[in-house]
């Protein structure tokens, strides 16, 4: 895996923050799902599950900061929060993107264009 890292420091971040954006998407909304949980529940839960997000996150900027600016590494986080969040609420809530939401991811992806041109 450090081979894979050294070599392709980009592709090892997008893919470790893919899995680190899936743990906080749950952490954060999951329990949105079972509102009828009390809320230290919910609370515990949620930090339970955010600690594999960390596992995941905090690798993939080291990873990232090797080649990518800071701003780069944030908007790239961003942009793979919302992209994990929309697939989240589309599959566990059925929420469907309205074309205004579509509007602004792209913006958004037009920020990430921006932010990597040299």
């Amino acid at each position: 895996m450090s081979q894979f890292v050294t070599r392709f420091p980009v592709a090892t971040t997008v893919l470790l923050l893919i899995c680190s954006n899936v743990f906080m998407t749950i952490a954060w909304y999951g329990h949105l799902k079972h509102t009828k949980s009390p809320l230290f529940v919910a609370i515990v839960a949620s930090w339970g599950i955010a600690f594999f997000e960390y596992c995941f996150q905090v690798p993939a900027n080291r990873a990232g900061y090797t080649t990518l600016s800071l701003t780069q590494l944030k908007i790239l986080q961003e942009v793979i929060t919302l992209v994990v969040f929309t697939v989240f609420a589309l599959l566990v809530f059925g929420q469907v993107p309205k074309w205004n939401y579509l509007v602004s991811y792209a913006l958004i992806v037009g920020a990430v264009y921006f932010a990597f041109k040299a």
